[in-house]
């Protein structure tokens, strides 16, 4: 397990694209990181470089009740979506594919 050299916390799509067009350019390792346990080993930097980690862009952008899908950002848990959706009659289990970020 390697941690990275640098972790940043943005919170704008703005924030990632700038933080990212200036790693590209010095050609420095990015490692994204959304919420979860790490036991996937998602973190580890085996070349260094910057973890953006962001659990801080945890809005819920847009619910489509008509078609059953939802838009959001990275760092949405699966207990705040749930806690988004009470009252809709729709829940978001375990282990659901699909999840789409904006």
């Amino acid at each position: 397990c390697a941690p990275p050299d640098v972790v940043v916390w943005p919170q704008a799509v703005g924030q990632v694209q700038e933080l990212a067009a200036l790693c590209h350019c010095c050609r420095v390792p990015m490692v994204p990181f959304g919420t979860g346990t790490g036991l996937e080993g998602g973190v580890n930097a085996v070349q260094g470089g910057v973890c953006f980690d962001l659990s801080r862009m945890d809005a819920i952008a847009e619910l489509s009740l008509e078609d059953f899908s939802v838009t959001v950002e990275p760092g949405v848990t699966r207990k705040a979506l749930n806690k988004h959706l009470r009252g809709t009659g729709l829940w978001f289990p375990v282990g659901t594919v699909g999840m789409r970020g904006v």
